[in-house]
């Protein structure tokens, strides 16, 4: 997974993108990969919140194979490497 960042503080809201492609599969494939990162998204930014900003959540051949829990993980880290710049 590829996490892509524009912090803008002036926005009261975060918008954001997923992408995955045709690399990774067929259309089935690609939406429930699409899927899980929404969820993921969904359930860290429930506990840790999330910044203002732009974000594109680009999804890899092993996104969809990666065990949840650690998906979720790989998410929080990259946000939060995203925020030190």
């Amino acid at each position: 997974m590829v996490v892509q960042m524009l912090q803008d503080d002036s926005q009261p809201d975060s918008r954001v993108g997923f992408t995955v492609t045709k690399k990774v599969g067929n259309s089935v494939i690609r939406n429930r990969t699409k899927r899980r990162l929404r969820e993921a998204l969904r359930l860290v930014a429930r506990e840790d919140g999330l910044p203002s900003g732009d974000f594109v959540l680009i999804g890899r051949d092993g996104t969809r194979r990666r065990e949840f829990p650690l998906l979720q993980d790989d998410l929080r880290k990259a946000l939060r490497k995203g925020l030190e710049k």
